[in-house]
């Protein structure tokens, strides 16, 4: 029997999520599941994909516009396998402290496609960041790398038992 394929498509502006995705994807190969990980605009069709995980960066309370338009785009097939979502976004370490519940968008997406999860993960901005919010953030002293790796690995591992059951 061959393994499960899993896609992992992410909505970014700078980076940050993409790198949440590449940790999810690298977890579930070593998982033994057979992982793509996409940009959430590169995703036209997701039929080929035994389950989906769909992330995107929060900026201002709103989810990533890629990662919405790509669980709109592809929502009659997504309600048909096993979904997840994430969100990257907060600058502190509140994700790690509690559960943040997804924003008013996540949560209407979650019930349009029939996600079984949500899951909230610490942002990035950093002094390579572009843009002017990012600089200014920075230079205020609210930038960092808020995202934590075991954490991400843990609800990865947690969807690699999901699938396996």
């Amino acid at each position: 029997m061959s393994p499960k394929r899993v896609l992992v498509a992410y909505g970014t502006k700078h980076g940050a999520t993409a790198g949440i995705a590449e940790q999810i994807g690298k977890t579930l190969r070593e998982d033994g599941l057979e992982a793509t990980v996409l940009p959430a605009d590169d995703v036209r069709d997701v039929r080929a994909y035994d389950a989906v995980v769909l992330g995107g960066s929060l900026y201002a309370g709103h989810w990533s516009s890629k990662a919405k338009h790509c669980a709109e785009r592809n929502a009659d097939s997504l309600r048909h396998r096993p979904v997840w979502l994430f969100s990257s976004g907060p600058l502190d370490r509140s994700a790690e402290e509690q559960e943040i519940p997804p924003v008013a968008a996540v949560a209407r997406q979650m019930q349009l496609i029939g996600a079984r999860e949500h899951m909230t993960f610490g942002g990035s901005i950093t002094a390579r960041t572009p843009g002017f919010l990012a600089k200014a953030l920075t230079r205020q002293g609210k930038g960092g790398d808020f995202r934590n790796p075991e954490r991400i690995q843990t609800w990865a591992h947690h969807i690699s038992a999901e699938l396996a059951a």
